[in-house]
């Protein structure tokens, strides 16, 4: 079997990057592992603390046991179906800030600034914002942006709460000023979950130029320093898909490095340890591993205003089954609808901070809080400098890779966390809340000190599923980066990279959208095209970053 191009991974950015190389023509395979996203377990916005917990859609890797967390082993969900880790998010919709892709420019990732990025963004976006920064949005892509109605008085206090306690409000955090509370985005259309398989790889596949093969992708066989195709596993086999044109990874910042080791790239020294002959010698790959941490702060709530009268079976029952004949009601949001981001303190000029607020105090599995009605916001530093790595712990590529995330093992990680709960204290304490406020049921009002909140945080620090950056973009002649600013992978020719483990550093927020940006970008490399002319939109700081907090 042959193809032009061969993509590995059917995820955020491998659907974007398929699509577009379907619409100028090229032929393409898609390898995927996983299966079909059909069911309401994907389909349904509120179902999203199902798929995420199915061995049948997640690859449910592990971190190894966490050194600076007391050794908790903390879960790494990553999408094992077609839309990829889009079909089990939380459908939130966040680009970045403008000032992340300067820093990846800065970093050697040349093209990727702001300017160069933001009309790839305008390019995929159909975006439906009742108000914000039309100039700065798409309005014909595949992919719709949607925000929930906000029914619920508690999205509104928790708006007006961050205004009481001076912040700045924002029309549209995707737009000119990401700074403030606001109305949260999401990749939600006409009810129901808009993934990457919905918004490209279907209507991809209906071109007949792009064909999806469900098969475990081995390695990249490479020959005479030229990719020219992937061994694959299917139905108990192994064959070679090939490529006349060129192989793209987009197998997640989890799976991609290690099928770039079981290819021989990597760290010369460690493809040794396992057998396997070095193509190319580059001690980035599996490197530079990050991700956000969050805490769940909970609150119990004086009214019966939560969704908690619905977590019982009669109540999600009834959600259920508006949401299969109707596509309307509360089946057809994610329940993250209100959010912000603010900076932690002066002299950081744009923000560190990011909450999801949510009406029911709940863990993401789905287990409600044991008292009842409550409410919580999601809250956790953006940019950690604690890193960590992908590495293999066999040759053999039906083993999963070891995962060290090295959490918190900067002091500087402490103090950004003890500052969010602190900060989050003061915002639920605004006059806002004060019809709805009961008590604080985590940390509790008795976690004070900077040693109680530390063993607050070490016990109860959760992943926000952000990891990325395992496959650094930058300058040819760094040692460290994978691939260059085009994506190619650098020491072998007829390969690229096209997702979350190109990043140079994590984006401010989710990384659903920055990663299907990614295949945007990268198809346009791919085909040979010039970039999308820059954008001269300015976005917005805050002119007193350098002497106030907010």
């Amino acid at each position: 079997m042959s193809t032009e191009f061969v993509i590995i991974g059917a995820g955020s950015a491998g659907c974007a990057t398929a699509y577009r190389l379907a619409e100028a023509g090229r032929s393409v395979t898609v390898i995927e592992h996983g299966g079909t996203d059909a069911g309401p377990f994907i389909q349904m916005p509120a179902a999203l603390s199902y798929p995420m917990n199915m061995r049948r859609y997640d690859w449910g890797f592990q971190t190894e046991p966490e050194p600076h967390l007391g050794g908790r082993v903390l879960a790494t969900p990553r999408g094992k179906v077609i839309g990829g880790s889009s079909s089990i998010n939380g459908m939130v919709y966040v680009r970045g800030h403008a000032r992340d892709f300067d820093h990846w420019a800065e970093q050697g990732a040349h093209g990727w600034s702001y300017a160069d990025v933001l009309p790839y963004f305008q390019r995929m976006e159909h975006w439906h914002g009742d108000s914000g920064d039309a100039a700065f949005r798409g309005n014909d892509g595949p992919l719709h942006i949607t925000r929930g109605p906000r029914a619920n008085p508690l999205f509104n206090a928790f708006i007006a709460a961050g205004q009481q306690a001076g912040y700045p409000v924002t029309a549209d955090y995707n737009g000119q000023q990401q700074e403030g509370f606001g109305a949260m985005e999401a990749t939600i259309w006409k009810g129901q979950r808009w993934s990457a398989a919905n918004a490209y790889l279907k209507p991809a596949q209906r071109t007949g130029k792009v064909r999806l093969i469900r098969a475990f992708a081995r390695r990249v066989v490479i020959e005479q320093g030229r990719a020219v195709g992937v061994e694959v596993e299917r139905g108990g086999k192994i064959e070679v898909i090939r490529a006349s044109r060129e192989v793209v990874v987009a197998a997640s910042s989890i799976n991609t490095p290690k099928i770039l080791m079981l290819s021989g790239i990597g760290a010369g020294a460690h493809l040794a340890q396992h057998g396997i002959k070095v193509v190319a010698d580059r001690p980035g790959v599996g490197a530079n591993l990050q991700d956000h941490l969050e805490l769940y702060l909970q609150f119990a709530a004086s009214q019966p205003v939560t969704l908690y009268k619905y977590w019982n079976l009669w109540g999600k029952a009834a959600i259920g089954a508006q949401w299969l004949f109707t596509r309307k009601g509360l089946g057809a949001s994610n329940q993250f609808e209100a959010c912000a981001f603010i900076r932690s303190k002066p002299g950081v000029d744009y923000p560190d901070i990011q909450y999801h607020f949510l009406p029911i105090a709940v863990r993401y599995d789905g287990k409600a809080s044991a008292e009842g009605h409550g409410f919580q916001a999601h809250v956790g530093p953006m940019r950690s400098v604690s890193r960590g790595a992908v590495t293999l712990r066999s040759g053999d590529p039906a083993v999963a890779p070891k995962i060290q995330f090295n959490y918190m093992s900067d002091p500087s990680d402490w103090d950004d966390f003890r500052r969010c709960i602190r900060l989050t204290r003061e915002i639920f304490g605004q006059d806002a809340f004060k019809p709805f406020m009961k008590h604080e049921i985590q940390p509790g009002s008795a976690v004070q000190s900077d040693a109680e909140l530390d063993d607050f945080i070490r016990a109860h620090v959760e992943s926000a599923y952000h990891p990325c950056g395992t496959a650094r973009m930058g300058r040819r002649d760094d040692p460290t980066a994978v691939v260059d600013p085009e994506c190619r992978v650098i020491g072998v020719e007829g390969l690229r990279v096209a997702d979350s483990s190109i990043f140079p550093r994590v984006t401010n927020g989710n990384l659903n959208a920055p990663s299907i940006m990614v295949g945007e970008k990268a198809a346009d490399h791919l085909l040979g095209r010039a970039p999308l002319a820059p954008s001269n939109q300015e976005p917005w700081i805050n002119p007193a970053w350098q002497v106030n907090q907010r």
